[in-house]
């Protein structure tokens, strides 16, 4: 039995009759009858039960109804799972970011993507590093825009590089300075990211070049949290500069080269993208920034 004999099974158990249902195929209704008893000698029952006032499943033709109409939808659903990964202009890409770049970096080029390829939905999903670089070895994402560079079988475009800035509250003694030193926060408490986060790792290694340790009073996963902290006088912290002053807190530059962040494009170089995907990272590696 064929594919399309369960399909004409399924659509004949919709119309509930032979002419109305070989019109709706397209087909003849002396072709439909043909098939429909072929099949039924096929699988040694009656599916259908003839009528005046049309054909009805029995209860052997239930069961079998039940079946067809499960693995027609499989079928139509092989198609749509094939489609998302084979068609450059209507499939889905399935993209992971950080949470800190979710209203500034991500939107312009997710805007950018749509205009160049309106037809291919863009799947996100909001992640801290560590669950992104995870997600992106199981084959949960197929891409991702995060800082820092992960490390292993990935591919890397730099999108975006950001300076780092010391935050403090308005009434704070380093509030009027301009640059200032990371061993200058001996003594200080700071706010900032869980360890394991690729931000902590970042700014635990500025402080311990700068010979420093600050007390830790919060941690928060969120780099805009982190600032309202600051702003409500609950210690200092290191942020990209965009951050700096939006609850109200002062930003001082910091005196070391190494004091910024970039934020690229990863993707796994060990496996292929599917086409959609290897779309919009083409589109987005080959854009003007």
């Amino acid at each position: 039995m064929h594919l399309r004999d369960l399909g004409w099974l399924v659509a004949l158990a919709d119309h509930q009759h032979v002419t109305d249902t070989a019109a709706a195929l397209n087909t003849s209704q002396p072709t439909l009858s043909r098939a429909l008893a072929r099949m039924e000698a096929e699988l040694g029952t009656r599916v259908f039960e003839r009528a005046p006032d049309g054909v009805h499943p029995t209860p052997t033709g239930q069961l079998v109804l039940a079946a067809a109409r499960d693995l027609t939808a499989r079928y139509d659903q092989l198609l749509a799972d094939l489609g998302s990964v084979l068609d450059p202009d209507t499939g889905v890409v399935r993209l992971a970011f950080l949470d800190s770049i979710a209203t500034s970096l991500v939107p312009r080029v997710l805007r950018s993507f749509h205009e160049h390829a309106p037809g291919v939905r863009v799947m996100l999903s909001q992640e801290p590093a560590h669950e992104i670089v995870r997600d992106l070895e199981v084959g949960a994402v197929d891409l991702a825009i995060l800082s820092p560079r992960p490390v292993g079988d990935f591919g890397w475009h730099p999108l975006q590089e950001e300076r780092l800035v010391l935050v403090v509250p308005p009434g704070h003694r380093l509030r009027r300075r301009r640059r200032i030193a990371l061993r200058e926060l001996a003594g200080e408490e700071l706010v900032t990211t869980p360890v394991g986060f690729g931000f902590r790792t970042l700014v635990d290694t500025l402080l311990d070049d700068a010979g420093v340790s600050p007390a830790i009073s919060f941690v928060s996963q969120d780099l805009a949290t982190i600032e309202g902290l600051v702003a409500a006088g609950l210690g200092v912290a290191i942020v990209p500069e965009p951050f700096a002053g939006q609850s109200g807190t002062v930003g001082v530059a910091i005196a070391a080269e190494a004091a910024r962040r970039t934020i690229g494009l990863t993707w796994r170089t060990d496996r292929t993208l599917s086409a959609p995907a290897r779309r919009f990272r083409d589109f987005v590696t080959t854009s003007p920034r």
